[in-house]
C-alpha cells in the first residue's frame, strides 16, 4: 500500500532523531576510571616491604591523575621518603624502559636508601664510586639522567670545571657498560686532564671502544690527545679502505656473496699457512717460532699495510680476482708478535715481492726463513 506524505515525513523525522542520538552517544564523555591507589602502593612496596617508613594503609592521597606511573611515584614517596630526593633518582618509579630487572632493582634500592636518609656508599655504591663521588651523585646538575649524574660525579672528582664535567657526563662515556667502569673511568680522567669538545670525545670513544675490543689490556697511560686524534683518523681511514675493498669484492662476486659477512673475505690461494720452530736452545727458551699466514680478509690486509707502512692494501683487487695472494711472515715469542715481511705470490706460485717495514728488503735471517717456507710450499723465489 502506498505510504502517505505524512507517514514519509514522520519516518524521515524518526531517522533524523536516531542519527542525532547516535552522534551524541559517540561524543558523550565516558565515565573516568577511579585511580587505582591500591595497585600503586602494591607496586611501590614490592620487594621493599621491610624498609617502609610509613604504614601503606595510611596512604589516602587526594590525587586526580589516573597515570599509573605517577601514582607509583607518589606511593613510593609515601612509603620511603623521609627526605627529598633528586628527580633523577625518582625517575625509576615513572619509567624503566630498556632496563633489565637487576638494574631496575638497583636504582629503586638507591632511591629507597637515599629517601630514608641512609648511606648510599654503604648500600653498594662503593663498588663504583668513592664517598666524594657519591655525594656529587646525589647533588647533580639539574636535568641530568641517572647515568649522566653517575658520570658527572666521577668527572667532578678529577676536575673543578663544572662545564667540563657536564660535557663528559653527556658524552658516549655514559653509554658504556658499568662492568667496564675501570677502563672508562680512566677515559673520563684523561679528558679531564686533556679537555676536548663533546664531538671529539664522542669520536674518540668509538675509537677507544674498538681498541678495547681488539686488546682487553689497552691503556691510556702515556698517551696524548693529539696522538689519539691522529690514530683515530688513521682508524677512520682504515675503515674507509675496508669499505672500498668490500665494494670491490661485491663488484667481482656479486651482492649475494657479501650477505654472509660484514667484512670483505676472499678464497685466496689453496696453499696452507706455514710454521717453523728453530731448534736452537736460545729460540726454545724464548718460545720463538716463525709463521707465514695468508691474508684473506680486508681488515687483515689494511692492518698489514698500516703496520708495515707500505701500500699492500691496494693489492686487494688482485687478491679478490685471484691473480695474487698476500702472505705475512711473523716472529712469535712468549712476549710478543713481530711482523717481519709481506710477500706477494702470483698465480704461478712465484714470490714476486718480498718487502719489510717501509718497503725495505729482507734481512739475511728473514731470507733464510722465507726460503724454508718456499721450499715447503713449492713456491719459486725470484
Amino acid at each position: 500500500m502506498k505510504r502517505s506524505m505524512i507517514q514519509r515525513r514522520q519516518d524521515a523525522e524518526r531517522e533524523r532523531i536516531e542519527l542525532c542520538n547516535a552522534a551524541l552517544r559517540r561524543v558523550a564523555r565516558r565515565a573516568r576510571l577511579t585511580p587505582d591507589f591500591s595497585k600503586a602502593i602494591e607496586e611501590a612496596e614490592r620487594g621493599f616491604s621491610g624498609e617502609v617508613v610509613r604504614d601503606p594503609q595510611s596512604w589516602h592521597p587526594q590525587m586526580k591523575t589516573r597515570d599509573a606511573a605517577r601514582l607509583r611515584l607518589a606511593a613510593a614517596r609515601h612509603l620511603f621518603a623521609l627526605y627529598p630526593v633528586h628527580a633523577m633518582l625518582e625517575r625509576i618509579w615513572i619509567d624503566d624502559t630498556g632496563l633489565g630487572a637487576d638494574e631496575v632493582r638497583l636504582r629503586r634500592q638507591w632511591y629507597v636508601t637515599a629517601a630514608r636518609g641512609g648511606s648510599l656508599y654503604k648500600a653498594g655504591a662503593s663498588t663504583w664510586l668513592t664517598r666524594k663521588e657519591v655525594h656529587a651523585f646525589l647533588h647533580p646538575t639539574a636535568g641530568l639522567s641517572f647515568v649522566e649524574a653517575f658520570w658527572e660525579a666521577i668527572a667532578r672528582s678529577y676536575t673543578d670545571d663544572p662545564a667540563l664535567a657536564l660535557r663528559i657526563a653527556r658524552s658516549k662515556i655514559g653509554r658504556t657498560p658499568r662492568e667496564e667502569i675501570h677502563f672508562w673511568r680512566e677515559v673520563a680522567r684523561f679528558f679531564c686532564v686533556n679537555p676536548a669538545s663533546l664531538e671529539t670525545i664522542d669520536d674518540l670513544c668509538d675509537y677507544l671502544a674498538e681498541c678495547r675490543r681488539g686488546d682487553p689490556g689497552y691503556k691510556l697511560e702515556g698517551r696524548t690527545l693529539p696522538a689519539l686524534i691522529r690514530r683515530m683518523h688513521e682508524w677512520h681511514h682504515d675503515i674507509a679502505a675496508i669499505e672500498r675493498i668490500e665494494a670491490m669484492r661485491r663488484r667481482v662476486h656479486g651482492r649475494a656473496a657479501s650477505a654472509s659477512t660484514a667484512n670483505a673475505v676472499w678464497a685466496g690461494s689453496p696453499l696452507a699457512d706455514w710454521e717453523w720452530v728453530p731448534s736452537s736452545k736460545e729460540a726454545k727458551a724464548k718460545g720463538e717460532r716463525f709463521v707465514v699466514r695468508q691474508l684473506k680478509q680486508a681488515e687483515d690486509l689494511v692492518m698489514e699495510s698500516r703496520a708495515m707502512r707500505h701500500c699492500v692494501s691496494t693489492y686487494a683487487g688482485k687478491c679478490i680476482a685471484g691473480r695474487a695472494s698476500i702472505w705475512s711472515l711473523r716472529r712469535c715469542t712468549k712476549e710478543r708478535i713481530d711482523r717481519l715481511l709481506t710477500i706477494e705470490v702470483d698465480q704461478q706460485a712465484r714470490a714476486v715481492q718480498v718487502r719489510g717495514l717501509a718497503n725495505r728488503l729482507a734481512h739475511a735471517e728473514e731470507r733464510n726463513v722465507v726460503e724454508r717456507w718456499a721450499k715447503a710450499r713449492g713456491i719459486t723465489l725470484r
